[in-house]
């Protein structure tokens, strides 16, 4: 019989460790540091403020700043993709290149957003004082008055707009998400997608027309301003709602029927509720997107220098057409209305800025509870 020898068992050892004191080399695994980035990013910098400091010096005018910024980025990225090609090879590089690409595109979309803000907050707070939210511009010719009555006018109609728009949106959006079916539901779909894409002057002579045929013509009435607001703003309500609508799951539906509860009931109880944080983001942004409108608001309510809290009655005012109409008719002190036009657009920002954190808040306050 012939005996088997078995082979030798072979022992793994580990890799040695580097000696205790000795320095790894972070290049040895192929990878850049996390400094290497931004190393890169201020030497690129550094070429670009150099290359045209000394442009400037040889032309004698203004420094470039847009054209540094510009450089800065195309050198950053060759730097970048170079450096990574060496270290890390072609797939780390590809990757590197794609990221600085398009942290560049956010940086380019950003830019002119900020440049705004700073620009309208330069120039707005030389006139934001207590005066301009105490004061009409009732017999104001010159220096002094404020933007009270166009405060009023712009909640006032968007007020009125909202009213009318947060219903008819969210019902629409209702039906087509639980009801909707057949030719009905697509003809809807497609007038929302047409009402979106209207231009708002169009959206200002249909409530002229509205209200010309029974108040006769001429007529301007901040209800009517509201209303041109309302038709601009539905689309985006059914829009907003459907969405944060088809997200709940069927399963919490199927869950309530299961039950033996109604569908009506089911969809007041159930799925409101649930999509009930995303609808009031979404009513706040449509409510965000319609405040700053001019065109409509122009034509449907005018623009008056008094006081009107009544929107059945007269003209009103609201602080688009108050920048619009202070830029545009200056009197024998331009620089009066000008500082008045900014601080408008500044106040118009801030109103902006503070629908979108009660949107925020109200998101999270009734946003669903998972953890209980």
């Amino acid at each position: 019989m012939a005996q088997t020898t078995a082979a030798p068992a072979v022992r793994l050892s580990s890799p040695t460790p580097p000696p205790r004191g000795q320095m790894s080399n972070v290049y040895a695994s192929g990878r850049l540091g996390r400094w290497v980035p931004w190393a890169i990013l201020g030497v690129s910098l550094i070429i670009s403020l150099a290359v045209f400091a000394l442009f400037q010096a040889a032309s004698g005018g203004d420094f470039n700043v847009a054209g540094a910024i510009v450089l800065t980025g195309v050198l950053n990225g060759i730097l970048i993709y170079v450096t990574a090609l060496l270290v890390e090879g072609i797939r780390k590089a590809k990757d590197r290149l794609v990221t600085t690409l398009v942290s560049s595109a956010f940086i380019i979309a950003l830019a002119p957003l900020i440049s705004l803000f700073i620009t309208v907050l330069s120039r707005g707070t030389e006139r934001f004082d207590l005066q301009l939210f105490s004061e009409s511009m009732r017999n104001v010719v010159g220096q002094g008055g404020g933007v009270l009555h166009a405060i009023v006018g712009t909640l006032i109609m968007t007020g009125i707009a909202t009213v009318i728009s947060v219903p008819v949106g969210l019902l629409t959006s209702i039906y087509l998400v639980e009801y909707g079916r057949g030719a009905l539901a697509r003809a809807i779909t497609f007038f929302v997608d047409v009402m979106t894409g209207i231009p708002s002057i169009v959206a200002g002579l249909f409530a002229y027309a509205l209200f010309s045929l029974v108040f006769g013509p001429g007529v301007r009435l901040g209800v009517a301003g509201a209303v041109a607001l309302s038709v601009l703003m539905i689309p985006v309500v059914v829009r907003s709602s459907e969405e944060m609508l088809r997200l709940v799951p069927n399963e919490l539906r199927e869950a309530a029927f299961a039950l033996g509860v109604p569908k009506w009931l089911t969809i007041l109880k159930v799925v409101l509720p649930t999509s009930l944080a995303g609808i009031t983001t979404g009513v706040m942004l449509a409510i965000a997107r319609v405040i700053g409108e001019t065109a409509p608001l122009l034509v449907a309510a005018g623009f008056t220098q008094n006081m009107n809290y009544n929107p059945f009655e007269g003209r009103m005012q609201s602080l688009p057409v108050f920048v619009y109409s202070s830029y545009v008719s200056q009197g024998t002190d331009a620089q009066a209305y000008l500082d008045r036009a900014w601080a408008a657009a500044l106040a118009l920002i801030l109103i902006v800025m503070a629908l979108n954190l009660i949107a925020r808040i109200v998101a999270r306050l009734f946003s669903p509870k998972l953890g209980r």
